[in-house]
């Protein structure tokens, strides 16, 4: 059997492979698992629960609570919030733990759950480990007294508005910017805190119903922000995901700006305030190589991770860096968050752009993105990938093809059941017809 926690907590088709059972079942191991190394000693623990606006999450709300509540923990519903919310009131609150129920930019369909320690840091692998073993062993259920309460707090998300406020360096205003909520867990605090920073804001994607989430909008489908962006003579878009841990941008005149050229922007923005410490950056093994040039030439070093916020988080704690993230949007400010937030990341972006005075595009052109086609693969078995002899070869030989100005990446998916192909090279065409090849050797070699 193979790991239930990804690299982002438990994934899957809600009801299928993520059921109220299960949900029921992780809340109390988790619970279970914290009570014995210490977590709880000497007070009543408290948890903090959190969903994005999938219809699922309602039951499996429900079920989570049930389960904390029924070992002993007292629950504060937080209602529909972005997952760096939870993460933020779990310290904010003093709670014991949060849970937050998202898929992220998954279609409606998936759901997940995410644990977070006290203080809001993501449970190391040994916890998750020592959690899933739990799972399906006797618990020691509370009575009376003893038993969890259970209140709602969905008053907190003011706490968490003025958090994100209180982290903007400088004001939006003068700034008209479209923002994209995904039809998820942002749509009414990344409008609203981008309003009390300054900016005029047109919004898309905030009518949750959830059926919706991610489709045909936020960061996995820009097309609808950049024609707002144009439509309103905007000076920028910002695009979410489902649960709001990430935020992709768009220029005026409807270009893309990755997650790679929004750190590379905050980058060196904070090293001319004096704030990145160390003078460097974690970035993970998907960041374009592009974003690794124009740091060299901006004197700023470059720390390079596994994919997953958890594995930037892990080696920005171990050098107190203030900045990391990835191309796909997930951005840590670790100055004043735990995880990768979203919307903290659109306030800081833009802020940039109001205290420099100049555009978004101007100021993206600090790097070049080389050419880089990502293809994933589905229907393979991608606990094969590090040991089919066929693959590593063809590695090889594309690597050798490439030189030094380019690079291959092969990648089985933390999260869903893919691998993920990824190429580099000077030009487009000879990244594709590369990506192309390996993509077909790995559909052959681990079928």
């Amino acid at each position: 059997m193979g790991r239930l926690f990804g690299t982002d907590g438990v994934r899957g088709v809600a009801g299928r492979d993520l059921t109220a059972g299960l949900a029921m079942e992780l809340s109390i191991a988790a619970a279970s698992v914290l009570a014995e190394r210490g977590e709880f000693a000497g007070h009543r623990p408290t948890a903090v629960v959190g969903r994005d606006p999938r219809a699922s999450g309602e039951f499996l709300e429900a079920a989570v609570v049930a389960g904390l509540a029924a070992v002993g923990v007292d629950v504060l519903r937080l209602g529909v919030l972005p997952t760096p919310a939870v993460a933020h009131l779990t310290g904010a609150l003093d709670a014991d733990l949060g849970v937050m129920l998202s898929a992220s930019h998954n279609p409606a369909p998936d759901n997940g759950i995410k644990f977070f320690a006290r203080g809001g840091h993501k449970l190391p692998d040994a916890v998750e480990d020592a959690v899933e073993a739990r799972l399906g062993t006797a618990a020691a259920y509370a009575m009376g007294d003893a038993v969890g309460r259970v209140r709602d707090a969905e008053h907190e998300r003011e706490r968490y508005v003025e958090h994100l406020l209180a982290a903007v360096p400088h004001s939006l205003a003068g700034l008209r910017v479209v923002v994209d909520c995904a039809n998820g867990a942002a749509y009414q605090v990344a409008p609203e805190a981008l309003r009390r920073a300054g900016a005029e804001v047109i919004t898309i994607g905030d009518r949750p119903d959830g059926l919706n989430i991610n489709e045909g909008c936020g960061s996995t489908h820009l097309d609808a922000l950049r024609e707002a962006v144009v439509e309103h003579g905007a000076d920028a878009g910002i695009a979410h995901d489902g649960d709001a841990d990430r935020c992709l941008a768009v220029t005026a005149s409807g270009e893309t700006i990755d997650g790679d050229q929004i750190i590379a922007i905050l980058a060196t923005e904070l090293r001319d305030a004096g704030r990145l410490a160390g003078d460097t950056v974690v970035v993970t093994v998907m960041t374009n190589l592009g974003f690794k040039l124009a740091m060299r030439e901006a004197g700023i070093a470059v720390v390079e991770t596994a994919v997953g916020d958890r594995y930037v988080l892990e080696a920005m704690k171990a050098g107190s860096y203030a900045l990391g993230g990835e191309q796909s949007g997930h951005v840590v400010l670790q100055d004043h968050a735990t995880t990768g937030d979203g919307v903290l990341t659109a306030l800081n972006l833009l802020a940039a752009v109001a205290q420099s005075g100049r555009p978004l595009g101007e100021l993206s052109k600090l790097m070049t993105r080389l050419p880089q086609v990502l293809i994933n693969v589905r229907g393979v078995d991608k606990a094969r990938a590090g040991e089919s002899a066929e693959l590593a070869a063809a590695v090889a030989a594309a690597e050798a093809r490439l030189g030094h100005n380019g690079r291959v990446l092969i990648r089985p998916s933390g999260t869903e059941p893919m691998v993920r192909v990824m190429v580099e090279a000077t030009s487009q065409d000879e990244a594709t017809a590369v990506a192309e090849h390996l993509a077909e050797v790995v559909r052959t070699a681990l079928s």
